[in-house]
């Protein structure tokens, strides 16, 4: 299957198109600023208190006669482009895919190696997120403003969350898990090739992940830390980028005077000392695009919550120390452990937590209501810096292929560190209301994760989408679950050069992300709940039908508290969020059919903890025989506060082929 790299498939209908729209576009930005301009946020408002109330009336009886000027004059020019663009869309491509040809900027992908299938397994680590990228008016109607700014600053929060560095500690003691203070207080952050490979066998500084530098200048050396990884034990590949920080149990977790100065010798000697935690405590409340140096969503910050940073990891046995010794430093997860944390559900058998960061080695990343084109275009090119592979300007415009009319595409983007072998888009035919003007639908793709001795590749599955959005169209998203269904079957039969007696491809797993609509405890979405779909997939969150795991909550923010002081940053909102009377003032809960669906006053019967609409799936049919796919984490993340209503969901999937198991 060819990849579409543009939009048309000759440069003489893309020149008409870019025509046609420069005609319609004054008169859209026009009608978007003029609406913009009567529906302001709650944050525009607060800021607004303080100013005199004439001022802003002032503002808009000048600016609203002129909008209208201009947009009358407009008119006539955008009439004649949309004769143009309409009949163009007959022949537009369903999705762009753009491969990074500068491997430099994207320092994420410059340190994946490719997957021989050797050793006991591989993780693979998936994202999804919906973040309300919208026109500015339509965005406001979710209480998010400036569109362009925001989705710049969500992908730079994306990608600089995704390269930081992965530490996991292991404590050999089963029955003591507990650090001290002291052995938190040295933490050697990667300062220059020399210490890639360096071994921490003794403690930590306790600290903020801000301390290493998103941006990634450089390629880390990843070459080198190949040719030295080569000459000793190989490790799991799939933990290759990540620190092993090894607490031996006979001190019971705690360091000894003696190591502790000899691993602060070790951060002097390595690089420039980072800039002290002390008096930088203040973290920016400024919303949205207006986030400055100081906010912990970025990690160019030293001000983020030092408890959201560290995770532990405690040893069921002896962990062999010549894999240990070979684990690199640079671009993983520093997370904390659910069992040093107080797991809820004690008989869980993978880790979960509410982070205040994208996961680290983030592989793959299933985005929703990237509408705005302006917007995607920024979006994508701080992906670019993390991700190779972009597909995005996913769906179709007009009357093309279905039955009603499309102003705006699917929304859907996905961004890959791995090479997409295919593709494929479908318009969801059913859409009601205000969602039949979006072609909502979804998106799979196929892609490369490796390759065997006997060459034979390494494939995965993922599949995007975005269902019907309005309460009580529950039929509606019934059919739409079973068109997924039905379009992935044909998709993965269409796709496959495999046979059964000579499998020329292994497939390792197979994912579906995205906004469904529904949860797993309203009354309201029974119907769903009880869909097929979760009898072939497995939702990690989920108990059964109508009840989630006790940790699970809810993906969707309250609109109206989105900028207050307490969940306005990644950590404020992370704090709120492990607090269930926190969780109350600012989620939203699920829906019965003797709730009052107000927001307000709602504490005395809740049920769960919160709306769940954003899922992340995944299925141990059609993969290969003898592996094992299984759930390693799940994270809840509030890395993106103040920049959409959803909370953004991760998994990672241990693949485990059987091979070389203890």
């Amino acid at each position: 299957m060819v990849l579409y790299t543009s939009p048309f498939p000759n440069s003489f209908l893309s020149v008409l198109h870019s025509f046609s729209w420069g005609l319609i576009f004054p008169c859209y930005w026009l009608a978007d600023r003029l609406v913009a301009s009567f529906v302001p946020t709650t944050y525009e408002k607060r800021q607004r208190a303080d100013d005199p109330c004439y001022f802003h009336a002032l503002c808009i009886i000048i600016t609203t006669p002129i909008y209208l000027a201009l947009l009358v004059a407009s008119l006539p020019f955008a009439l004649i482009g949309f004769l143009l663009w309409s009949p163009l869309q007959s022949a537009r491509r369903p999705y762009i895919y753009s491969r990074l040809e500068d491997k430099n900027r994207a320092n994420g992908a410059t340190l994946l190696t490719e997957w021989k299938a050797a050793g006991n397994g591989k993780s693979f680590c998936f994202g999804s997120a919906n973040v309300c990228l919208l026109p500015d008016s339509l965005a406001r109607f979710n209480n998010v403003f400036n569109t362009q700014a925001r989705a710049k600053e969500i992908g730079r929060r994306i990608r600089n969350g995704a390269s930081r560095p992965q530490i996991k500690i292991y404590i050999d003691s089963p029955t003591n898990t507990s650090i001290s203070a002291a052995s938190f207080s040295s933490l050697v952050s990667p300062q220059g090739g020399d210490s890639t490979n360096r071994t921490v066998n003794a403690g930590i500084k306790r600290t903020t992940s801000m301390e290493y530098k998103g941006d990634n200048s450089g390629s880390n050396n990843s070459e080198d830390s190949r040719e030295d990884k080569g000459g000793a034990g190989e490790p799991n590949e799939g933990e290759e980028n990540t620190c092993i920080v090894r607490i031996n149990g006979e001190d019971n977790g705690h360091m000894s005077d003696t190591e502790t100065d000899t691993l602060n010798g070790q951060a002097h000697a390595s690089g420039p000392a980072e800039p002290s935690l002390e008096g930088d405590a203040e973290v920016s409340k400024t919303p949205n695009h207006k986030q400055k140096e100081g906010d912990s969503g970025s990690l160019d910050s030293y001000s983020a919550s030092r408890e959201s940073l560290v995770k532990v990891r405690v040893g069921d046995g002896t962990v062999d120390q010549s894999t240990v010794n070979n684990k690199l430093l640079y671009k993983a997860s520093i997370m904390k452990k659910t069992s040093v944390r107080k797991k809820k559900n004690t008989d869980e058998t993978f880790d979960h937590e509410i982070s205040a960061f994208f996961p680290a080695n983030l592989d793959f990343l299933c985005l929703q209501e990237v509408f705005d084109k302006r917007a995607a275009e920024k979006l994508k090119e701080q992906l670019h810096h993390y991700f190779e592979y972009i597909v995005y300007d996913v769906g179709i415009y007009s009357c093309h292929s279905c039955c009603s009319f499309k102003f705006v595409n699917s929304g859907l983007l996905f961004a890959s560190r791995y090479p997409v072998m295919d593709a494929a888009y479908h318009c969801y035919p059913n859409g009601r209301g205000t969602d039949s003007l979006a072609s909502k639908g979804a998106l799979f793709l196929k892609v490369q994760v490796g390759s065997t001795p006997q060459d034979q590749r390494i494939v995965g599955y993922i599949s995007c989408t975005h269902l019907q959005a309005i309460a009580g169209d529950t039929t509606v998203r019934c059919e739409q679950l079973d068109m997924l269904q039905d379009w992935l079957s044909e998709f993965r039969k269409s796709t496959s050069s495999s046979s059964t007696a000579n499998p020329e491809e292994l497939v390792a797993f197979d994912v579906i992300c995205g906004d469904l609509n529904f949860d797993n405890c309203s009354s309201e979405d029974k119907l769903e709940q009880q869909h097929s779909l979760f009898t072939h997939y497995k939702d990690p969150c989920r108990i059964g039908p109508g009840e989630d795991k006790p940790w699970a909550i809810g993906t969707l923010l309250d609109p109206e508290g989105l900028y207050d002081e307490e969940v306005c940053t990644p950590d404020n909102l992370q704090k709120v969020l492990e607090s269930e009377e926190g969780r109350k003032g600012y989620l939203v809960y699920p829906t019965s059919k003797n709730h009052s669906s107000s927001q307000k006053g709602r504490k005395a019967s809740l049920k769960g903890n919160g709306r769940r609409i954003d899922y992340m799936l995944y299925t141990e049919e059609g993969l290969y025989l003898e592996w094992k796919v299984e759930v390693e984490e799940f994270s809840f993340i509030t890395q993106l506060a103040g920049l959409t209503d959803h909370l953004p969901v991760a998994m990672r999937l241990m693949v485990s082929t059987g091979e070389d198991d203890p």
